[in-house]
């Protein structure tokens, strides 16, 4: 015990520790698994990727299915007959968003791979694999996005500029693409980055159901094992993941959009 306390460096002053910490941090060094006795940054450098693309699926799908849903459901609601439909589509919404991403994961293994066999229920390296968890990952934060865009969606199409575009008579595709879409842009993309971060920090608990080799099932490993080293290096990822994310979405934000500066001056 006395020995692997010196190797980790505890028999030196809490402070002492902290200097010796931040300056691993500086050069990259993130300390050493106890479990395995590989370099920290090592693991998460080799199993990342893998977490990375399966957040990044997600999020694609997320927002490739959001659009339609939240832009077809405000276009319904605008229509008399259309406000049980909306409230429908609505409350569906609402269930996805409810239900907790490893119970609607179970359920995909039990419906698609257990029951119909169409996909295996495990497993990561080709396209087959990647269905369910991406859906597992997806569908709560579409259903998430989509009442974001519903909601915007409506403010736009009761704008003056959506009328006049009207009075011209252009065609509904002209206006929907060219006029509406663009302009609920600003708050679908803030609040995407913030999905995205927690897409990617979300797959904890998906790689774990679905045995994919990423950091997530590394994490969970870790705290099992009471590796604190390791589990150290994993927040420190995310939460980099994070703020770096937020820092992209918002310069894209003022790229694209001059009046967030002004607003925020």
């Amino acid at each position: 015990m006395e020995s692997t306390r010196v190797q980790l460096g505890l028999d030196k002053p809490i402070p002492q520790q902290l200097l010796d910490y931040m300056a691993g941090l500086l050069r990259g060094d993130l300390g050493t698994s106890i479990q395995t006795g590989q370099s920290v940054a090592g693991t998460i450098g080799a199993r990342f990727p893998t977490t990375l693309t399966l957040g990044a699926l997600g999020f694609v799908v997320a927002v490739i299915g959001a659009l339609p849903i939240g832009m077809g459901a405000a276009l319904v609601a605008r229509t008399g007959r259309g406000r049980t439909v909306n409230s429908g589509i609505s409350g569906f919404l609402g269930i996805l968003i409810a239900i907790p991403d490893f119970v609607l994961s179970v359920g995909l293994i039990a419906v698609f791979s257990m029951w119909l066999g169409l996909f295996p229920p495990a497993g990561w390296g080709e396209p087959r694999n990647a269905v369910l968890p991406v859906l597992g990952l997806a569908l709560g934060s579409m259903a998430y996005l989509a009442r974001i865009v519903q909601v915007e969606m409506i403010k736009v199409l009761d704008s003056t500029y959506i009328a006049t575009a009207r009075a011209k008579r252009l065609p509904q595709r002209v206006i929907l693409l060219r006029h509406a879409l663009p302009n609920i842009v600003t708050a679908t993309l803030t609040v995407g980055g913030l999905l995205f971060a927690g897409l990617v920090a979300g797959t904890v608990i998906i790689e774990t159901i679905f045995a994919i080799p990423g950091t997530g099932a590394t994490l969970v490993s870790a705290v099992g094992t009471k590796d604190y080293p390791m589990i150290q290096g994993m927040v420190l990822v995310y939460a980099g993941m994070v703020l770096a994310v937020n820092l992209i979405v918002d310069l894209i934000l003022i790229t694209i959009d001059p009046r967030t500066t002004i607003a925020e001056g």
